[in-house]
């Protein structure tokens, strides 16, 4: 690479600081997931011990165990409308937790595999199971609607887009499935990756598709053109877990097994910041899940490490 094309790399990343301004310690083993608990500071994080807490970013390390699942949980969802929070238990099925009562008010047994994923859109809750079975259940009745078979192996990330009314299904047979929402029928399979699907997500103006996985790459898809790819990108040296992007949309992080956490410009797709363990104190095991809060445009990241931070972004 020339030496003025890696100067100007280099002044780009140092444009954007970082600080590491909190660490949250609860969990007992590994935090899988974290997302928002519908208020601006507050957040739920939930892992490999089964505890679901919840935190509070202006009340640091001061969280609240609010449920016990009786087995790991790798999927979390807030229903605001309802005030609910949908728990994914695994090898067991959903319990939800009534947030006003602090009780959970209902459990239902919808496998005996992994649920790696929940989503609610308009009435319905949909479900990503490791058996390669989507579920869909009505919200209301608390009642299974349908099954959809979608792979041989885990569907492992969910994402929709309520402009196309489109359902993005990342799964570990290295595929990405475009399901319609009205009637749940398949539109298209992209053969995206060359090894498990983590993550899958739709930009905040709903025109791309981003995917990535297991082989590392951040692949992008424009979705008017019937999702053609239009960015490879070679974005971590392993496994990419997870993608969120920042309240205003100019920017998105990624995740790894690399332990590193990395921000990206939103137009351009380049890199903008390296977060990891010999230049930011960040964390010592795979980075699970990201949570970008609009609370002072705090970042948050989770880990095997069985920890919990929170970053600083200024660019």
């Amino acid at each position: 690479m020339p030496a003025k094309h890696n100067k100007a790399l280099l002044n780009q990343l140092l444009t954007m600081n970082v600080r590491k301004i909190d660490t949250f310690s609860g969990h007992r083993d590994s935090v899988y997931t974290i997302i928002s608990d519908g208020s601006t500071s507050g957040f739920y994080s939930a892992g490999a011990d089964g505890f679901v807490i919840q935190w509070d970013l202006k009340k640091p390390d001061m969280g609240k165990l609010v449920a016990r699942a009786g087995s790991s949980v790798y999927a979390l969802c807030f229903d605001p409308e309802n005030n609910q929070l949908w728990i994914g238990q695994n090898f067991e099925g959903i319990q939800l937790l009534d947030v006003s009562s602090g009780q959970i008010s209902k459990s239902i047994k919808i496998t005996t595999a992994a649920i790696f994923d929940i989503r609610i859109y308009k009435g319905k809750a949909i479900v990503a199971l490791g058996d390669g079975v989507i579920v869909i259940i009505d919200i209301e009745s608390f009642a299974v609607q349908k099954h959809i078979k979608v792979s041989e192996k885990s569907i492992r990330t969910l994402a929709v887009n309520p402009e196309t009314n489109e359902l993005a299904v990342g799964d570990s047979s290295h595929n990405v499935h475009i399901f319609s929402l009205a009637d749940f029928n398949l539109k298209q399979t992209i053969q995206s990756h060359t090894n498990s699907v983590f993550s899958v997500r739709y930009s905040p103006d709903h025109r791309y598709l981003l995917t990535m996985g297991r082989d590392a790459h951040v692949k992008v898809w424009d979705v008017a053109n019937g999702y053609e790819l239009i960015h490879n990108i070679a974005a971590h040296m392993y496994a990419i877990n997870h993608i969120e992007y920042s309240p205003d949309g100019e920017f998105f992080a990624t995740c790894s097994m690399d332990k590193s956490i990395k921000v990206w410009d939103s137009r351009t797709f380049k890199l903008r910041k390296v977060i990891d363990r010999s230049r930011h104190a960040g964390h010592g095991t795979s980075v699970n899940k990201l949570l970008w809060s609009s609370y002072q445009d705090q970042l948050i990241s989770c880990s095997d490490d069985r920890t919990i931070s929170v970053w600083e972004i200024q660019d």
